[in-house]
């Protein structure tokens, strides 16, 4: 897919997940939107899983909605360890799947 047509398309289902991580957190910051194609030709838009993903260090986390592949698509800022957690178990609860492998993000 060319680079732009992925782009569109990859930016709508990251904005959606920003606003939905948005009502967990009170802040999201829009991450990724594309990714590489398939056997590594062209581009692809960011999948349209929203799958819950949070990365602990030391006493903050951070939450994340990935795509089945991983790529962050939302992510919000570092909050208290404790209180992340709070809310990553209201987003499972909430029926969201987690996601348990390597979280690709903005580093």
């Amino acid at each position: 897919m060319q680079y732009h047509k992925a782009a569109h398309l990859g930016k709508q289902r990251a904005q959606k997940a920003q606003m939905r991580l948005f009502d967990y957190t009170g802040f999201a910051m829009l991450t990724y939107t594309v990714k590489q194609g398939a056997a590594g030709g062209g581009f692809d838009p960011v999948g349209e899983e929203e799958l819950a993903a949070k990365m602990t260090r030391g006493d903050e986390a951070m939450l994340f909605i990935c795509d089945a592949d991983g790529y962050a698509k939302a992510q919000s800022k570092p909050l208290p360890a404790q209180q992340g957690e709070e809310i990553f178990a209201r987003m499972l609860a909430d029926g969201m799947a987690a996601y348990r492998g390597e979280i690709k993000t903005v580093s």
